[in-house]
């Protein structure tokens, strides 16, 4: 049996593109059509990830050619903003209890019109089922990214029993197989993750479409422009204050 290469992975790669791509159009479009809503309302997109997950919400928050109106919650802020030990960050028990969820919906501190995007590849860890859960308990719209294979696969860790699916209006596969590796080794196992990309497609083509339906309106989407070209610092600070003490940017 070959060894994985990079080659192959560009394939596995463009194959997954085209079957998310093809399968998940119809979710990117109901999760655009409930994020254009919550902007029109003057809500913003509350983006959340842990673990590599966290790549889904620095898609969606403050990066070029992005939405102006989101903040990206992360579990640092317990710590950063909510005056918890940096020992708390040690280890995977933030992630897959429960009890860090309420605080950072409170430090989020979500406007009634707000939706959540959420991602989470296995779909079943304590910390983002629970955030999840409050989200829709406070009457946010959900939006949920995740692995369809992996999720119903394995055990949640929710004390109700409940995945991060079962509570989201939206639902978007991220195409990745269970255990999100996508290359066979000649000595067993698999290699080189996919989810990541995925999910970073699903959230620019929600953005793509979320613009297309303000323009279609006549209105101005609110996008960044990258701070490394000249004016774009300017452009970005004037957005930024329509939202002032929403939106976090952090390093």
């Amino acid at each position: 049996m070959p060894t994985p290469s990079a080659a192959d992975y560009t394939a596995a790669v463009h194959a997954a593109i085209d079957r998310v791509s093809k399968e998940q159009a119809d979710g990117v479009a109901r999760a655009a059509e409930l994020i254009t809503a919550a902007l029109a309302a003057g809500g913003i997109v509350q983006a959340f990830g842990t673990g590599h997950s966290e790549a889904l919400a620095m898609e969606i928050a403050g990066r070029a050619g992005g939405l102006v109106p989101s903040n990206r919650i992360a579990l640092r802020d317990v710590v950063l903003y909510g005056g918890r030990p940096l020992e708390s960050l040690a280890g995977p028990d933030l992630e897959r209890g429960t009890d860090s969820a309420a605080l950072l919906y409170e430090l989020a501190a979500p406007h009634p019109a707000d939706v959540f995007v959420l991602a989470s590849n296995s779909g079943v860890n304590g910390c983002v089922v629970e955030l999840a859960r409050l989200a829709k308990e406070n009457g946010h719209h959900l939006i949920v990214i995740t692995s369809a294979e992996h999720t119903a696969r394995v055990e949640p860790k929710h004390p109700s029993g409940l995945r991060l699916r079962d509570h989201a209006d939206v639902v978007l596969d991220n195409g990745a197989p269970y255990g999100d590796a996508v290359l066979p080794m000649a000595g067993g196992g698999r290699a080189c993750g996919i989810s990541s990309i995925t999910a970073a497609l699903l959230a620019q083509q929600i953005v793509a479409e979320v613009i297309q339906r303000i323009e279609a309106e006549g209105g101005v989407p609110p996008v960044y422009l990258s701070a490394n070209i000249p004016g774009g610092d300017e452009h970005n600070r004037e957005l930024e204050a329509r939202y002032a003490g929403r939106i976090r940017r952090t390093a």
